[in-house]
């Protein structure tokens, strides 16, 4: 299985890459800085110069010839402002979903955020403004991929992510509360979500729990 990651550079892409070249997959992630192809490369994955932001559907197209799935795990980043929330967060989701639409690649997994909503018109007062733009963003790219017949998509809404360890115990539902739950485990529901068709079409929510990654994902596949 070939399986191309936007955002290769970014921590749960990272991490993706390394549980799938681990167990013997083809991964490449898509990079917009080429200082990064060595980690990349470390992590057992093929880097792909490609900017997101200025790149055409064809363009990206290009680079998933032969690919069975692609993830969409860019982001602007915590320290970015309201305009790359939309090139980055939304509008590169879209591209994505092009490419992958025009390539043949129907399996797309997208990686979202707990909370996002393209309506989200009136914010809790102490949300920070930007951040408010982010999850409008990112509803608005969950909304444009779950319109695409041409696609087998997937929608993950993490909690809260964290850099501790990964417990390989998740909590994972269409809706679940609001908690923590570490990149590692992200990362890990990523992969089997990868291998678990019968999720197509499901928007799921996920925080840390008591169940297993692999009976997490079983059980919301209907496996």
């Amino acid at each position: 299985m070939r399986t191309v990651i936007a955002g290769g550079h970014g921590q749960i892409a990272l991490r993706l890459e390394r549980l799938l070249a681990g167990r013997g997959e083809e991964v490449a992630g898509l990079i917009r800085n080429p200082d990064h192809a060595e980690d990349l490369r470390a992590a057992g994955a093929e880097p792909v110069v490609c900017d997101l932001e200025s790149a055409s559907a064809d363009e990206v197209a290009s680079h998933l010839e032969g690919a069975d799935a692609v993830v969409f795990a860019a982001g602007a980043g915590p320290g970015s402002g309201a305009e790359r929330k939309e090139t980055v967060d939304r509008a590169a989701a879209v591209l994505l979903a092009d490419a992958a639409e025009r390539a043949g690649v129907r399996r797309y997994l997208m990686v979202s955020a707990m909370g996002a909503d393209a309506g989200l018109t009136d914010p809790p007062a102490e949300m920070d403004p930007v951040f408010a733009v982010y999850l409008r963003a990112k509803g608005a790219a969950d909304d444009a991929v779950r319109a695409r017949s041409g696609l087998d998509w997937t929608v993950l809404r993490p909690g809260r992510l964290t850099d501790g360890p990964g417990t390989g115990r998740v909590r994972l539902a269409e809706r679940t509360g609001r908690d923590e739950v570490p990149r590692d485990d992200v990362a890990a529901v990523l992969g089997a979500l990868l291998h678990a068709p019968g999720t197509a079409g499901l928007t799921l929510e996920m925080v840390s729990g008591d169940t297993p990654v692999e009976e997490a994902v079983a059980s919301v596949a209907g496996g």
